[in-house]
């Protein structure tokens, strides 16, 4: 062996030798015997103990005369880097393409276990997604970059190629991760037979397919040869196929990897990171997904967790029990800037036949949920920064809740799951198949034009079957409304009939009239005028009226040339008794003249209040219908409305 010194770095020339296996366990030192597995489980670098085909590692160390330490670990030729031609023991120098990671004043390269200035205060302080500080931004060059590298020839000369635009250490993890996650697709085959071929760094760069282990390992092999410390770490994972409540025993079922970053190890996992598998298909899908880079230890606990409890780098640690009984936050929550829900355990037993949940969010968000895979049995309001869902449960049993978010995409995605267990059913509290979400008015109705509602809460009661709810109106928005009931009574045709909708200045009132006891929804649509296109939901009542002697009719039925600024005062009631003079009062806006037709005509005229009055005889008829003339050099009269008059 020999040294030759420079004022950089000291390189090695030296001839390796490398004996069998079984020698080298037979002069297996004391201290090794006697060592702590996690730690011996470390200096080997290896994946061990877990029963998935990451293999062990060899290694030799020696001495120069000077007492300076060399270690060389010796991997099988498709599962480690290449030995390089020269090391240095200096800071991290790029060498005949690789780079070498730096050593300590000893020389040594082993990465050190985790200590107490890695971990993280738990719970999650809100302060960060990540267990650093990361502007994303300073990523988007080098992001581009590293996910349009492609594979020439083999992993060193991948891992030179990707870390040209680096600049860090950080930024080399970065290339390396951003490739793996848009290039390496999770092999479900080979991940349920546990193949091992998966694992070769060689085969997964020419099939570009493998499984967590292979991932993790792909990962910490390229770090490596970047000059990055790295670790691979197996553990139980609410992942793939994960059950809300599950125990964990037995195998570990996942792995990901820690990486020694300024001075402090972080946690990342690139398995997760890829993409996603669709349950019902079993498909793998890229969609990359950021929150597994560098996640917060306090966040990547709730569905990571590993071997050695050090590797959860939290201060206090995780029992094996509290992570198996944590609500499980899925990555979406966070990524759509939640920050907590509430209640903190997966499981809800309901209180007198109800459960409600609570999510507190940084900005305002769209909600919706699913109970049994169907929008039914809840009462979802949006807050500004957040939400709150009432969930009636229709039988007794359990059930699965599932509650989506959209944030900033057009997207809704699941971000929670709770498991619900009724031992009581509220009859009473049983709500239309039709009311959708969200119920009451809100932020979004605002940012939809609908401003100042009469009725800020979700719910209006009545006694009389009747309510009357008003709200300002942006300039150029068009409002419609409708009523849906579970009865059949009211039918599409109908649905329009029992509101009436009033326009003053800028206030839009909608007059309703039930047609019998019960629970309905109003539905509030809204359209831009000048915009082709239909109308957009915004949100629904919920009315309730318990009075058994209410039976309103249906209002008039209006026209298309009804105009927006038009107002009916009397009659209200779409159904008139038949042989009786009715009185007519309207304010109709732009029009020339305006009658009554019936079996005859009936002229109404313009009084000084503006509105045009007059009266009908409904005698000998079955249909009133209201007329006007828009243009007084015009005779064609254009309906507006529509009564019906009741059979003598």
């Amino acid at each position: 062996m020999e040294l030759k010194k420079d004022s950089n770095a000291v390189s090695i020339d030296m001839q390796l030798i490398v004996h069998s296996e079984k020698r080298r366990a037979a002069q297996g030192t004391h201290s090794d015997r006697q060592a702590d597995p996690g730690a011996l489980l470390q200096r080997r670098g290896g994946f061990q103990g877990v029963a998935n085909g990451i293999r062990k590692w060899q290694k030799i160390e020696a001495h120069d005369l000077h007492g300076t330490q060399l270690t060389v670990e010796v991997h099988p030729r498709d599962a480690v880097p290449q030995l390089l031609k020269k090391f240095s023991l200096a800071k991290s120098t790029y060498i005949q393409g690789s780079w070498c990671l730096q050593g300590d004043k000893n020389g040594n390269t082993k990465p050190r276990q985790p200590g107490g200035k890695d971990a993280h205060a738990y719970p999650w302080d809100r302060s960060s997604l990540k267990s650093m500080s990361l502007d994303l931004r300073q990523f988007e060059k080098l992001d581009t970059y590293a996910s349009q590298v492609t594979v020439k020839s083999d992993l060193d000369e991948l891992v030179s190629d990707l870390v040209q635009e680096a600049h860090s250490d950080l930024e080399r993890v970065r290339a390396i991760w951003i490739w793996i996650c848009h290039h390496i697709e999770y092999d479900i085959m080979a991940a349920q037979e546990k193949d091992c071929q998966a694992f070769k760094p060689t085969d997964i760069l020419r099939t570009q397919k493998t499984n967590c282990d292979g991932y993790a390992g792909l990962f910490e092999k390229m770090c490596r040869i970047a000059g990055v410390q790295c670790m691979t770490v197996p553990g139980y994972s609410k992942g793939f196929g994960y059950q809300t409540g599950q125990s964990f025993s037995g195998e570990f079922d996942h792995a990901w990897n820690a990486v020694y970053l300024e001075g402090r190890w972080h946690l990342v996992d690139s398995t997760w990171g890829s993409g996603l598998v669709d349950k019902t298909t079993s498909k793998f899908t890229f969609l990359y997904n950021e929150f597994y880079f560098l996640t917060h230890p306090a966040l990547f606990i709730e569905d990571h967790f590993p071997d050695n409890k050090n590797w959860q780098l939290l201060k206090p640690p995780q029992s094996l029990r509290q992570f198996e009984n944590s609500m499980y936050h899925k990555s979406e929550f966070y990524n759509k800037g939640m920050l907590s829900a509430h209640p903190e355990t997966s499981m809800i037993r309901t209180v007198n036949g109800k459960a409600t949940v609570t999510i507190e969010s940084c900005a305002p968000t769209l909600f919706m949920f699913m109970l049994n895979g169907k929008q039914e049995h809840g009462l979802l309001s949006l807050r500004k920064n957040g939400m709150k869902l009432e969930v009636y449960p229709p039988t007794m049993g359990t059930h699965n809740l599932q509650i989506f978010a959209k944030g900033s995409s057009d997207i809704y995605s699941s971000v929670l799951e709770y498991t619900l267990k009724c031992n009581f059913v509220d009859f009473g509290a049983q709500l239309p198949t039709e009311l959708h979400q969200p119920v009451g008015p809100s932020w979004f109705s605002e940012q939809m034009g609908i401003m100042k509602p009469s009725h800020p809460d979700p719910i209006i009661h009545t006694s009389d079957g009747r309510c009357s709810i008003s709200f300002g109106v942006d300039e150029g928005i068009s409002i419609l409304a409708s009523l849906h009931g579970d009865d059949g009574l009211i039918t599409e045709e109908t649905q329009r009939r029992y509101i009436f909708q009033l326009h003053r200045e800028k206030r839009t009132e909608l007059k309703v009239q039930l047609p019998h006891a019960g629970k309905f929804a109003l539905k509030i649509f809204v359209k831009k005028r000048q915009e082709p296109g239909n109308y957009i939901f915004v949100f629904n009542y919920l009315l309730c009226c318990t009075n058994t002697k209410v039976n309103w009719p249906m209002f008039p039925e209006s026209f298309g040339n009804w105009g927006q600024d038009n107002e009916l005062l009397e009659p209200l009631s779409g159904v008139l008794p038949a042989n009786r003079n009715i009185p007519f009062k309207l304010k109709l806006q732009g029009i020339a003249k305006a009658l009554v037709k019936g079996q005859d005509t009936w002229p109404l005229t313009l009084n000084h209040e503006g509105y045009w009055e007059g009266s009908c005889s409904t005698a000998g008829c079955q249909e009133v219908y209201v007329m006007v003339l828009e243009n007084a050099n015009h005779n064609f009269y254009s309906y507006i409305l529509k009564y019906k008059v009741n059979a003598q």
